[in-house]
This record gives structure tokens, C-alpha cells and sequence, in this order.
């Protein structure tokens, strides 16, 4: 669908009128939520998150196919996420406008939606250092086209300086794209007889509008008629002041569309991903020759990707396919033989899986033709060719030949015994002595289970990796950790069993064969591991910034963590805990969740570490398996405690217990306090609605207040006494996103003010870029 030829000055209220006509008397006046996919005899239904009524998209297109979304989500996405329509057949379709972003001027509130948007648009709050805030409690007119909602415009900013301008920049995507941009003005204050208003809006080298007056309490819109080219260093508004007018200039929201341009010939329908070139999807490459000569992909980088299931066969529609990087995944089933008819195929990446069976002989024999093939971590995978029935056949007669005569052998040997069997046995000789069971260690038990699966070290390749244990970084139940290298360039973090360790081999059995089997982005990776003799040691990925402890303590940098970074850092370990609990098979529990345990790597991204208490919990109709109590002192579940039964919700009530502490820095068990216990005391404070004693004083009330209070619900749920009160990781996980977003949209706009550059944010596949204030 191209809207660029029908992008005029009223684009808004023809879209607005046409859905208007299609929803007709529904209570929803004015548009329509549609679920694409959904069953007709599944719809309306109305949402109970939002309110919205969502009907099936089945009356409105008769093209494309309809599915169902894996049922293993069902417990973390919406229901309008659970249906989808696909297009397998015929042109691709793509709408050439995308919006750029939707704002309004307020330094406190979050985020406005439907009912108080009537078309469910979604405004973001935006200010920047340079600004000062107005606000009224007075109706707003807001009925033009646009139908702002009047929440966004009973607040709007003026600049500091009110004999300055107002300044607004931003770099739209693609960067050369152009944009239509619309801005909504109201009069909020009330103006004395001898006061005016007046200022001109000048967008540099595309819209000037001179000796504008914003109308009192009603909406007025400027907007582009045609779409405006922005210079090499973005868009740049300007609100500026005339020589006339005793009061600064004001804008309470605006919106900008950037025009996505298709030069090139479309891509084939295998190859859509490709454009438009500067919103290419991750994880690819492509090859760009000329306008006239389709885009192909050229590269596909899947590796920790969370991908299960088996190897689909619509990877053979990349027909320009030259790398395919499938690793450390959690795919299952045969290598697929058409991967060997790829041909312009050089690199084949499928280590740490689990694929199973024979690796087919046309690929093997591609390895012989320059083909890079990966295949370690996947323990049920035969890779020789004598899994292969020729080879059998040829392997097959020596091997007759050979069981033949040994039967024969056996035949006279039996023979033999039986006879002399007949023979009595002399009283007098000595029984045979019986054959002593020794000691056979831990050795031989693991190799069994797990030496084949990961890259074993010896002992003396520990030493040499750590050079002869020179940097020791901390100190746990396990052992002591040490930094090392793994061939003299990729560090690592290796864990040396003490021999004066509680946990012993069982735990780092444990930890092996369960790191081994995951493969998760928020989950500290498994390098190797040594097993010798009485030599222990398992080597992870490095994580420079050490734990999540130290840095609340000020014992790591000295500097304090901000509220944004906190609940980033929860959100990460939210999504590792989530994954243990959801997306492995059969389901884990960490037993061991706290915040020593949370790690974080050179970007503050925080991963989930030792799992050497981590079991598998039982699902459905199983039986709740008892076991021994383990865990951390402070962080344990009171239930789990009392009952021995295992479930994921004490991994979820120790994860409400690293919550408070991220929001509050306060230990556990103070004796001092009013409630010596933290969820107590967390509890009182609440009730005497002290919210800013509950926070960390070194954040100096640097947050958002609503994304403060949400946080605390959540960790407070967390903890409910009683499991059955307590909620699913994904929900946790979700609500925590949610917490991240206010904060976003609070600080959106206080970093790098005088900067020109575009700020970003991610709300799950929705990006939205900031414009940039001055």
C-alpha cells in the first residue's frame, strides 16, 4: 500500500473517516481493533487489559491464510498476539509511511492511550532541560481532524529563556527520508489585555508560518503539505518569538511521519527482510549491486536465538544463501539433506543443539569441497560416514566374518567348561577370593553423562589459561574464582572446586549438564569445564562488571546505578529466570536466585549465574516431588521452606527479594529497622504511604514516581506469602518492561539535550524515536 501520493493535508481525516464508516455503531466510535487471524465465531471479544473490543480481521480481507501462535506462549502474550495472518503466496505489501513519533509536552506522566484516546494512539510524554512546563485543569476543545486527546493538551512547554526560542531536533529513520510533521497548538494560559502571544514556526529550508497565535483552549494544527527533506543533521523546528508578542512561544504535541523509499527492485518474497536497506532486520546481510538488480540474503545469523523445534525446510528458498549460523539453539530432529543441495552455501554453523540421527553423505562430501561444517554439542549426532548404510554394508562383512569365529570360540570354550564342570571339585582347595569393589571416583561416572558434550580442559590447561591461578576475582561456596584466557584472547571466569567445598561434584555435575542444554541471552554461558582426577573447574564467559551486589554496595566503580539502569537489570534477569521456567524442557528452577548471582557483562547486561542448586520442577497433572531444602538465607521461600515441595514460584519469591533490594539497597535483616525483616518493614512503609524512604537515597529522587510504585507492587506480589498469590516470571517479566517504559519516557529527553542525534527506545518489536529538544 503507497499512502505518499495520497499524503495531503487531510491524510488524517480521511484515514479517521474511513474507519468511522467501517465500525459503524460500535460502541468503539471511530475505529476498529482488528485480530488478525481470529475465528469468526471467536469474535468481538473485549480486552481485559485495555478495554479495547477487538474483532476479527476475517470481514476486511479475503486473502492470506490464518494460524495460531505456539500454545507455549499463551501464558505471556495477549490474547490479540495469538492469531496471525500470513501472506504465503504472491507480491509482498508494504505500507511506505511509518511513524517516526507521537509526543506531547509534559515533564511527569506517562504514556496516553485509549479511552482517553479515542483512536488508541499511543502519545508519549517528551521535555527537555531547556523547557518550562505549563499545565491547566480547564477543558480543552480538541475537536479538528486529529482529535488530540485533551490530556496531552492541558500542559505544554515554553522555553526557559522566554525571550529565546523553542528548539526542537531530530534524526529521522532512514536518515534521508522525508517527513511530514504535524503540530498541535493551545492557548492555556489565561492571557491579561496587554499580553499576547505570538511566534513564528520555521522548520529550516521547508515551513515557515509566521505570526502564529494559538487559539484559547482549542486545538489548532499546523501541518506540512508536502513531505520536507531535513539536511545531513536532521529536522530542526524552531518556535521563535515576535518582536510583538510579551510571552514565549508555546507547543503542547506533535507527531512526525517519515516517508520510507523503495529504490531498488523489490526483493523475491524469501528475500523481504532485505529492504528497506536502513531498517534491515537483524541478524542478516544482504548484497545491494545496483537500483535495478534485487537485493538477496546473503548471510543468516540465528545463534542464540531461542529456536526450537527442527531445521524448517524454508531456508532453502535463500538461494544466495552463503553463511547459516544456527548455533546454540535448542533445535532438534536430523540435519536436513537439502542444506547439502545449497550450493552457494560456504559456512553451516549447527553446534550446541540437539539435533539427532546421521548427518547426510551429500554433506559430508561438500566438507571435502572447501565447506565449513559445524557440528560439536550435539551428542546424539552421528557425524561419521559409517553411519551411513553403504559404508555399513562395506564395514558390515569383516564384522560377520569376525562375530562368526568368535562364536565358534565360545562354542568350544563352553564346551569345555561344561565338561570338566562334571569333574568334582576338591574339598580342600581355597574359595576364590571375591573380586574388591573399589572407589571409582567421579570420573567415570560423568563421562557417561556429559564429557562428549562441552570442550573438556585438562588441569594443566587450567593453570596455563589462568596463568598458575595469578587473578583471583571472588570467592563463593564452590570456590575461588579466577580470571583467565582461553586461547590468549577470549576471557574467561573459571570456578575452581575447593576441596574443602559443601557442594562438591554433585552441584558441578549439576551445573554442566543443565548449562549445557540451555542457551539463553540473560544466562551466563558455559565455555568448558575440567574433570580430573580430584580437579574441578568450570569456565564461563567473562562478565566484567562482576555482580549486581557490588554495585549496589558502591563496592564496584564507586558510582550509583541509576533507577533506568536498576530496572534494566531486572528486566534482564526477569527474561533468564522466564526462560528457565518456560522455554527449557523439561522446566528449571534456579533455586538460588540472588543478586551475587546476578552478573553483568561490559554493556550492564545482566545474566543469570550458578546453577548448581537448579532441578527440574514437574508440570500439569505431575506430582510435586519433594526435596532438600537449599537456597540462600533472606532470599528463601517461606513455603518452599515449610513443605519441601519444589516449584518455579520460590525461584519467583526469591526474585521479589532481589527486587526490594534493587529499589530499596537495604539488606535483608536489619535489627535496627522499625520491621527488622525487609518485606515487613516494605509493608509498614507502604502503609504509612512513605514512598520516598522506600527508595535508595543515593538516587536523590531521580526516577518516575509511577514506574517506582509499579515496581514495588510487582516485588511486593512476588513475595505473597501463600505461592498461589504469587505471579508467572512472564507476567513479572511483563510488568517490569512496562516499569522500563515510564522511566524511558521520563528521561527521554534529559540526556545530551543540546545533541541532534536521534534517542531510541525498544517496547517489545515497537521502536519509537525521539526528537531531540533544545
Amino acid at each position: 500500500m503507497n499512502l505518499r501520493e495520497n499524503m495531503r493535508s487531510h491524510f488524517l481525516l480521511a484515514m479517521i473517516g474511513t474507519f468511522a464508516v467501517i465500525v459503524g455503531a460500535q460502541t468503539q466510535e471511530g475505529f476498529i481493533s482488528l485480530n488478525c487471524g481470529l475465528p469468526v465465531d471467536e469474535s468481538p471479544y473485549d480486552d481485559s487489559f485495555n478495554g479495547l473490543t477487538f474483532t476479527s480481521d476475517s470481514a476486511f480481507i479475503q486473502t492470506g491464510k490464518s494460524s495460531r501462535v505456539d500454545k507455549s506462549l499463551n501464558k505471556i502474550l495477549g490474547k490479540q498476539y495469538l492469531t496471525l495472518r500470513y501472506f504465503p503466496e504472491g507480491r509482498r505489501n508494504c505500507y511506505s509511511l511509518d511513524l517516526s513519533f507521537r509526543v506531547y509536552l509534559n515533564n511527569t506522566a506517562g504514556f496516553i492511550r485509549y479511552a482517553d484516546d479515542v483512536r488508541d494512539r499511543i502519545w508519549f510524554p517528551f521535555f527537555g532541560s531547556s523547557y518550562a512546563q505549563i499545565t491547566t485543569d480547564l477543558n480543552i476543545n480538541n475537536s479538528n481532524a486529529y482529535e488530540v486527546p485533551k490530556s496531552a493538551l492541558r500542559s505544554a512547554a515554553t522555553p526557559k529563556n522566554t525571550s529565546g526560542p523553542l528548539v526542537i531536533t531530530w534524526t529521522p529513520r532512514p536518515s534521508n527520508a522525508q517527513v511530514y510533521l504535524y503540530m498541535h497548538f493551545a492557548e492555556i494560559q489565561a492571557l491579561e489585555a496587554n499580553e499576547t502571544r505570538e511566534f513564528d514556526v520555521i522548520l529550516k529550508g521547508n515551513f515557515n508560518h509566521s505570526g502564529f497565535r494559538p487559539t484559547k483552549l482549542k486545538v489548532f494544527t499546523l501541518f506540512t503539505e508536502e513531505p520536507m527533506q531535513c539536511d545531513s543533521r536532521g529536522c530542526h523546528l524552531e518556535l521563535v518569538r515576535t518582536p510583538k508578542s510579551t510571552l514565549p512561544p508555546l507547543i503542547n504535541a506533535l507527531e512526525a511521519y517519515a516517508v520510507i523509499e523503495f529504490p531498488q527492485v523489490e526483493t523475491s518474497i524469501s528475500d523481504d527482510p532485505c529492504l528497506p536497506k536502513d531498517l534491515l532486520w537483524e541478524k542478516l546481510r544482504c548484497t545491494y549491486v545496483d537500483l535495478s538488480t534485487p537485493p538477496r540474503i546473503v548471510s543468516l545469523k540465528l545463534s542464540e536465538s531461542g529456536l526450537t523445534g527442527r531445521i524448517a525446510p524454508v531456508l532453502q528458498n535463500l538461494t544466495q544463501l552463503q553463511e547459516l549460523d544456527l548455533s546454540n539453539n535448542n533445535l532438534t530432529g536430523p540435519v536436513p539433506r537439502f542444506l547439502a543441495s545449497m550450493k552457494s552455501l560456504s559456512v553451516i554453523n549447527l553446534s550446541w543443539n540437539n539435533l539427532n540421527g546421521s548427518v547426510p553423505q551429500a554433506l559430508l562430501d561438500r566438507v571435502t569441497e572447501g565447506l565449513v561444517l559445524k557440528l560439536e554439542g550435539n551428542p546424539d549426532l552421528c557425524k561419521s560416514s559409517l553411519c551411513h548404510p553403504k559404508a555399513k554394508k562395506k564395514f558390515l562383512l569383516p564384522v560377520i566374518a569376525s562375530a562368526a569365529s568368535l562364536l565358534v570360540v565360545v562354542v568350544v570354550i563352553v564346551a569345555l567348561i561344561f565338561v570338566f564342570r562334571k569333574k568334582k571339585v576338591p574339598s580342600d582347595l581355597p574359595a576364590p577370593p571375591s573380586m574388591p569393589v573399589g572407589d571409582v571416583g567421579h570420573t567415570s561416572q560423568s563421562e557417561s553423562s556429559f564429557l562428549s558434550k562441552k570442550i573438556r580442559f585438562t588441569f594443566l590447561e587450567v593453570q596455563e589459561m589462568t596463568n598458575n591461578f595469578e587473578r583471583a576475582l571472588g570467592e563463593g561456596g564452590f570456590g575461588v574464582v579466577y580470571h583467565g584466557f582461553v586461547n590468549r584472547t577470549q576471557q574467561v571466569a573459571i570456578k575452581v572446586l575447593s576441596h574443602s567445598s559443601s557442594q562438591g561434584y554433585k552441584h558441578f555435575k549439576a551445573e554442566v549438564e543443565l548449562l549445557m542444554r540451555v542457551h539463553h541471552i540473560n544466562l551466563v554461558s558455559l565455555v568448558g569445564y575440567c574433570d580430573e582426577g580430584d580437579h574441578l573447574a568450570l569456565i564461563y564467559e567473562y562478565m566484567p562488571n562482576g555482580d549486581l551486589k557490588q554495585h549496589l554496595s558502591g563496592k564496584r566503580g564507586g558510582f550509583v546505578l541509576s533507577w533506568e539502569n536498576r530496572l534494566r537489570i531486572a528486566v534482564d534477569a526477569a527474561l533468564g529466570l522466564e526462560y528457565l521456567h518456560t522455554g527449557c524442557i523439561p522446566p528449571m528452577v534456579h533455586r538460588d536466585i540472588k543478586t551475587t548471582n546476578i552478573l553483568l557483562d561490559q554493556n550492564f547486561q545482566a545474566k543469570l549465574a550458578d546453577f548448581g542448586l537448579s532441578r527440574s520442577f514437574p508440570t500439569g497433572n505431575e506430582t510435586y516431588v519433594s526435596t532438600v531444602v537449599a537456597g540462600t538465607p533472606g532470599y528463601l521461600d517461606p513455603e518452599y521452606y515449610q513443605t519441601n515441595w519444589l516449584t518455579e514460584k520460590s525461584d519467583i519469591y526469591s526474585f521479589g527479594i532481589v527486587l526490594l533490594e534493587i529499589i530499596t539497597n537495604q539488606p535483608i535483616i536489619q535489627q535496627s529497622r522499625e520491621k527488622p525483616h525487609l518485606v515487613e518493614w516494605i509493608s509498614y512503609m507502604i502503609r504509612k504511604g512513605d514512598i520516598r524512604n522506600i527508595m535508595d537515597p543515593n538516587l536523590h529522587q531521580n526516577y518516575d514516581i509511577g514506574s517506582v510504585w509499579k515496581a514495588i507492587e510487582v516485588a511486593m506480589s512476588c513475595v505473597s506469602p501463600s505461592s498461589a498469590g504469587r505471579p508467572t516470571m512472564s507476567r513479572v517479566a511483563t510488568d517490569l518492561k512496562e516499569c522500563l517504559i515510564s522511566e524511558y519516557s521520563r528521561i527521554g529527553e534529559s540526556r545530551d539535550m543540546e545533541s541532534k542525534s536521534s534517542m531510541e527506545f525498544s517496547m517489545g518489536n515497537y521502536t519509537e524515536v525521539f526528537p531531540k529538544a533544545r
